[in-house]
């Protein structure tokens, strides 16, 4: 809720394009000379791969750094004989009740972590203290009427409400479940089945047909992506997929059933990969990356570990370019580029970049990886497939060389988002990035032709990112949110009328140009609005001038009749200051403009969402740059230097 008061990369030549398709062919099947048949002759058999020590095997868990040992059992340690958070049903119910997702989904990742982190410090020790917790820990999780959250029950007939016990559904977490468990069931065998030997039955019991025989049987879940090749999936395929494929690699006993498995998985991910351009760019933004391009990759160096290398993706161009995705949209320190549903302030997985990096032997993913471990908990918490790798490469990543790659030029043409900074490997000088593409993109808000800007590192223009989800957030109500509005982006607003959503509200005559001396984004935003705007043209340019360190937003338009009021938004976390007529002053921005034309007004947005609160604080500014009765064919230039 609002209250107002180093290295250069452009992935295909500069010029005008047309539309992106979105869907464009990439080439790469993962399925392709994969045949069940094939993939059950180099799958290591079932019960024999060993991707990580048990905890029998006392000398790899007791050559872990002794730093790291004692940070995994403090974290286990406040855990011990404390009992089991539970589940009511009215806890299940309070998503159609009220909306709210995070009261059901908070008890739950509690319960879920603690199981792991319990497992992970009884691993380490290898006294049996926390064995009866994980015991406790892994009935409770089998008791469970289902093991994936409320707000995604449309998977089941039944719909939103209480899970129907007759229809298992595999939805993020449920398929999360199955991987905690199934590691859980490997790393600790044989000190499970002391405990009792009907432990492990009830483990692969309950994963078998609560997972893996639905996932076998049901082609119909949309995360698969089988049944509109016109909408490829997003982030849920390659994040469900990995969970599926750890359970049937650690699991599954029937060598025939896990091998045709593994070849579904992998049909879906090409399904996945539909959507992606040569460029590698994810149109749900870096946020997302970490569950979309990032699980690709568990899912790769899963069947790379398990075939002992013989499935082999990593020297593919696409799966290099999905995985340096995340340092062309890498601003500073924590601040990256967050068009769609992303924070603009993003915690990434450090261990995983700089493993992705070393897959494919890109240094740029291995230094940020490195540099983004200092601090990082990686080791300590996370998806336990995730942790596990982050465990035992903990010694090698501390060594390795860090830095931040700070890419001057970036060009993604797939989705047609552009980054540039005023020189590689410096946070100095502004830094101007902007999109174009259009409002049906996975995690969509309104806002083709928007842009953001910061200074020497720090953001002053900025996109807002989103609000803690709720049942609003993918309902048909989306675009009552404010956060999802064109009018508040850096976008313009005609007579009160704002872009509008889906795929042909978009981009068009889109153009890039990057040299030594400046980096310009041009495009045609009319599209992206209704007929009632009124809008016959409206060509946008966003210029980063290296050379005088400013941006200058240079927007041309044509009316089919004069207009009352145009309007031009600036979103800021940085508090306005007149600095004269058709003059600004920001905290790292000046802003000028002209004063016969424009007018500005600042209003201060309040924030009560925690979300929101964790990356901008308590308040925003919205500035809107204001022309009254313009004429019905113009031009409006903004120039935003640095202070």
């Amino acid at each position: 809720m609002i209250h107002c008061t180093r290295r250069s990369f452009v992935a295909a030549s500069a010029g005008t394009l047309a539309a992106p398709s979105f869907a464009s062919s990439t080439h790469l099947k993962l399925s392709a000379g994969w045949s069940a048949e094939k993939i059950s002759q180099v799958l290591t058999a079932p019960g024999k791969w060993r991707p990580f020590p048990p905890a029998s095997d006392r000398e790899a868990w007791t050559r872990l750094p002794a730093g790291l040992r004692t940070a995994l059992l403090a974290a286990a340690e406040p855990l011990h004989n404390i009992g089991w958070p539970v589940l009511p049903a009215n806890l299940l119910l309070g998503f159609v009740r009220t909306g709210n997702r995070s009261e059901y989904q908070d008890v739950r990742n509690e319960r879920r972590d603690h199981l792991r982190t319990l497992a992970i410090a009884e691993c380490v020790e290898a006294k049996g203290r926390f064995l009866d917790d994980i015991l406790n820990g892994i009935w409770a999780t089998c008791e469970e009427t289902f093991w994936g959250v409320p707000a995604h029950l449309s998977l089941q007939k039944a719909g939103y409400g209480l899970p129907d016990v007759n229809e298992p559904v595999v939805d993020l977490f449920a398929a999360e479940t199955s991987a905690e468990l199934a590691w859980i069931d490997y790393l600790l065998a044989a000190q499970l089945e002391t405990l009792s030997p009907l432990l492990r039955k009830r483990i692969h019991l309950e994963i078998e047909r609560r997972v893996l025989a639905v996932n076998r049987a049901r082609n119909d879940f949309w995360w698969m992506g089988f049944n509109d090749p016109s909408r490829p999936p997003n982030n849920w395929n390659p994040w469900i997929n990995s969970n599926w494929l750890t359970s049937e690699l650690l699991i599954a006993q029937d060598a025939a059933k896990r091998s045709a498995a593994v070849h579904k998985i992998l049909t879906s991910l090409d399904n996945f990969l539909a959507g992606y351009a040569s460029d590698g760019g994810c149109d749900e933004g870096p946020g997302y990356w970490s569950r979309a391009g990032a699980s690709l990759f568990d899912c790769l160096n899963l069947l790379h570990s398990a075939s002992a290398g013989r499935i082999d993706y990593f020297a593919q161009p696409l799966i290099h370019q999905i995985g340096l995705y995340i340092c062309r949209t890498h601003i500073y320190e924590n601040w990256f580029i967050n068009f769609a549903d992303a924070s603009a302030k993003l915690r990434i997985p450090a261990d995983l970049i700089y493993r992705y990096g070393r897959a494919v032997h890109d240094e740029d993913m291995q230094l940020l990886g490195a540099w983004a471990a200092e601090g990082s908990k990686d080791a300590l918490g996370g998806s336990i497939t995730r942790q596990l790798a982050a465990i035992f490469n903990f010694e090698t990543l501390s060594r390795a060389p860090k830095g931040q790659a700070l890419l001057r030029d970036s060009w993604l043409p797939g989705i047609q988002v552009m980054a540039a900074r005023r020189a590689a490997g410096s946070p100095g000088g502004l830094y101007l990035a902007a999109k174009g593409g259009h409002n049906g993109e996975s995690h969509n808000h309104n806002d083709v032709g928007n842009f953001m800007v910061y200074a020497g590192g720090k953001p002053v223009i900025i996109d807002i990112g989103v609000e803690a989800y709720s049942a609003k957030t993918f309902s048909a109500h989306r675009y009552e949110i404010w956060t999802m509005q064109s009018a508040w982006h850096n976008l313009p607003t005609v007579d009160g009328v704002m872009q509008s959503a889906g795929r042909k509200f978009a981009a068009r005559n889109v153009a890039y140009h990057s040299d030594d001396h400046l980096a310009e984004l041009a495009l045609n935003i009319e599209q992206a609005y209704p007929p009632e705007a009124g809008i016959i043209s409206w060509r946008r340019a966003l210029r980063l001038d290296r050379d005088r360190n400013h941006v200058e937003v240079s927007d041309q338009y044509r009316m089919n009749k004069r207009p009352g009021k145009i309007t031009l938004t600036l979103m800021t976390p940085a508090a306005p200051l007149a600095a004269g007529p058709g003059s600004l002053q920001l905290d790292h921005l000046h802003i000028s403009f002209d004063a016969t034309a424009l007018t500005a007004s600042v209003q201060e947005v309040n924030l009560s969402d925690a979300h929101l609160q964790s990356t901008w604080g308590s308040r925003l500014f919205r500035i809107l740059v204001t022309a009254v009765n313009p004429p019905a064919e113009g031009r409006f230039t903004l120039l935003l230097t640095e202070a």
